[in-house]
């Protein structure tokens, strides 16, 4: 793939073991060769003996720390142009600015999403490939201008045809060696303006009898653009006066080329050709530098797209990247931008030269940057931001498929709201966030409320790592009825977080614990819990039944699942059928084929597996009659409208019918209302929970629930339900 090695070879430094065995396990699945180092003393003895191709490096380890390790590492004759990537924490800019002074290639910030991890590492690969093979082309071209000298030419001072061109150097501008072409020859193949600042140059080297050395750019009489270097040193007579020049030209388009192609590569984005990350920091310190003079506002907009992965992961990264070169065109219409400023160049522009660093730019991902080196005021900024949203509007086709994509917009003003790129990117991050929080497709200026918010989201997480170690993670147990016999069958554990004294929701951690990867350990806990109390209960009133437990599907990916069930199970001596996994309907699809041999194996032991939310999904049939489940839950969206859209009837009866032609438990999900459970009972589905039986409570509440209502028959639905077999005994 790409002239890729087969196996490419990475050295993977880190001092924490767990990350260290997991970030090599990942890379080794995506077909990486890893050599894992400890440290970075380690790593440097390592490629004394054994170079990789890329260098994966965590930014904090004791002692040689990853800036210092990098640093050594460049200072080493023959790796001052391995791929070097850092791995930093969130929202940590320090780190990746000290990254990039260390000589690091790129950044990387933790997390498990080795597919990104993996995309980069190929990313960086590709890039120092293409390097390489340039720097080696400009190394041959510098050595041929050593070894063949492509031609000279001589300048005689006061001598009627004084200046003259050898065979060889007839050749670089195009002609035979029988033709004629003097200095003004020459001269009407450079451009009107290029050739006033040549013979500008020419005055002035031959008024201070200096040494001429130059690149010319010409056209040809074919027409072809070429630039020629020039050098030339003055001769003198026996009297010490200057008698003419001598010297040597030669085509270096070749190389003027290349060298364009490498600052290209450092400072352009190669997919979508805009400023990369490297070049908007340049920018930026240039603008705010020059508000600092000028005592004007610079403002930054941070350009997120929604939804983004769903493309990439639906259309394949193909069509991924043919939308985000699309998207990087719209959006450079919407600034007046400019690729060609570079350092060296805003001196010659004039007090106003600052605007020329107008531009969007590509800061990686799906992330965009606009820079806006002079502005009014905020409105502004709001008005690019709009004439971005607007750009999106449109359809982009891409894979053959109509997409629309849209984008979240932060804004942040120098000075007010940062007095550093740092500043600025950080500060319209949180007002992005804050977009995509409030449902998308929008913009928001940057204000010191929105990072309360985010601040508040940063305590909850701190929190919520601490919650377990506290006991305040507990289970709330909501029954699973039969209301045929008006009986508990089951029991759906489902976490709550007590802090303090306040429930928090689950809605409020449970994404929070996804996003974190927190979700591990605690569902983790909720098996042994759950074991646990089943224990209980089996000793006070002889439950026999199951306990279901919600699971992500990256905890059906573990290969030590079954293993930790069979310990949570012995450790309190309950049969493996006491616990039931909960998976949703979309997760299992969407890792299929990750979780199938999970599925089976758990199947073998005795641990029935149920389907949530099922009707939500896009489940294909041919799976569903070879997969190992024993249960669907009809989700809650279903239930609601029974007995009132006679399409939610059809549904659910054709749920029930499947369940049925599968051999499979149907249980209704949701069910509030007598008339839902009598319409669910009718069609044919008998096992059912939710609030008209009870809402989820801690366990002690829940057995008092079963001895003070089920147990004495003593609720209206058990009321209503025998209602109904009488009625079905009664002779008509």
């Amino acid at each position: 793939m790409d002239d890729l090695p087969a196996r490419p070879r990475v050295l993977l430094v880190d001092d924490d073991e767990v990350n260290l065995l997991l970030t090599a396990a990942a890379l080794r699945e995506r077909g990486f060769e890893v050599d894992e180092s400890p440290s970075g003393s380690d790593a440097l003895g390592k490629l004394s003996t054994r170079a990789p191709d890329v260098v994966v490096l965590d930014a904090l380890m004791p002692e040689l720390d990853g800036f210092e390790t990098c640093a050594l590492l460049r200072a080493t004759p023959g790796f001052e142009s391995l791929p070097v990537l850092m791995l930093t924490g969130l929202d940590d800019e320090a780190s990746i600015n000290r990254a990039y002074q260390a000589g690091a290639t790129d950044f990387f910030v933790k997390s498990p999403q080795w597919s990104l991890l993996d995309g980069r590492l190929r990313y960086l690969l590709r890039s120092s490939r293409t390097r390489l093979e340039l720097e080696r082309s400009k190394a041959k071209l510098a050595r041929a201008q050593d070894l063949a000298r492509m031609g000279s030419f001589e300048w005689r001072r006061g001598l009627a045809g004084s200046f003259s061109i050898s065979a060889e150097g007839l050749r670089v501008f195009g002609r035979g060696p029988q033709d004629r072409l003097d200095f003004a020859g020459v001269m009407r193949m450079v451009a009107l303006d290029d050739r006033h600042v040549f013979l500008r140059l020419l005055r002035d080297v031959v008024a201070h009898t200096s040494v001429l050395i130059t690149d010319l750019p010409l056209t040809l009489p074919d027409g072809r653009l070429r630039v020629v270097h020039i050098e030339a040193e003055p001769e003198f007579n026996e009297q010490g006066g200057i008698s003419g020049y001598t010297g040597i030209l030669q085509d270096v388009t070749d190389r003027r080329q290349a060298e364009d192609r490498i600052r290209q590569l450092a400072h352009f984005d190669a997919l979508t050709g805009l400023p990369n990350r490297r070049q908007l920091i340049w920018r930026v310190e240039r603008a705010i530098e020059s508000a600092r003079r000028g005592g004007h506002e610079v403002g930054l907009l941070l350009i997120d797209l929604d939804r983004f992965k769903i493309i990439n992961d639906t259309l394949g990264h193909a069509a991924g990247d043919e939308l985000l070169i699309e998207v990087g065109r719209r959006l450079r219409g919407c600034v007046r931008h400019s690729d060609q400023i570079m350092e060296g160049v805003l001196e010659g522009m004039g007090s106003r030269s600052h605007r020329g660093l107008e531009a969007v730019g590509r800061l990686g991902g799906d992330e965009f940057v606009a820079l806006l080196p002079e502005v009014v005021d905020e409105r502004d900024a709001e008005r690019v931001a709009q004439r971005v949203l607007e750009a999106l509007r449109e359809p982009i086709f891409v894979g053959g498929q109509e997409c629309f994509v849209t984008a979240s917009v932060g804004i942040a003003i120098y000075p007010r709201d940062g007095q550093s790129m740092a500043d600025l990117l950080r500060n319209s991050d949180v007002a992005m966030y804050a977009v995509k929080s409030q449902g998308r497709n929008a913009s928001a200026v940057y204000s010191p409320q929105l990072a309360g918010h985010g601040k508040q989201k940063l305590e909850l997480e701190s929190a919520l790592h601490k919650a377990l170690e506290r006991n305040e993670i507990v289970l709330h147990y909501q029954p699973k009825i039969d209301v045929r016999a008006g009986r508990m069958v089951g029991a759906e554990a489902l976490m709550r977080w007590r802090r303090g004294d306040v429930l928090v929701p689950p809605a409020d951690f449970i994404p929070l614990a996804e996003e974190t990867g927190l979700i591990v350990p605690l569902s983790e806990w909720a098996l042994k819990e759950a074991a646990r109390q089943a224990k209980l209960w089996q000793l006070q009133f002889g439950f026999a039944d199951s306990i279901a437990v919600n699971l992500p599907s990256r905890l059906f990916e573990r290969t030590d699942l079954v293993e930790h069930i069979h310990q949570c199970v012995s450790a309190y001596g309950v049969p493996h059928r006491s616990i039931q996994l909960e998976i949703t309907e979309n997760n299992l699809m969407k890792d299929l084929q990750n979780v199938i041999p999970s599925l089976h194996r758990l199947n073998e032991v005795g641990v029935e597996i149920s389907i949530d939310d099922f009707g939500t999904g896009y489940s294909s049939l041919a799976y569903l009659t070879t997969l190992p489940i024993s249960e669907v839950k009809i989700d809650r969206t279903f239930v609601r409208d029974l007995g009132i859209t006679p399409q939610s009837s059809e549904v659910v009866t054709a749920i029930i019918a499947l369940a049925r032609a599968l051999e499979l438990r149907v249980i209704a999900e949701g069910v509030e209302t007598p008339r839902q459970m009598e319409v669910l009972h009718r069609l044919g589905c008998s096992l059912m929970q939710g609030f008209l039986f009870s809402k989820p409570l801690p366990a002690d509440e829940l057995e008092r629930w079963i001895t003070e209502v089920v147990q004495p028959r003593n609720a209206p639905w058990i009321t209503a339900m025998d209602g109904v077999a009488d009625t079905a005994r009664r002779p008509g």
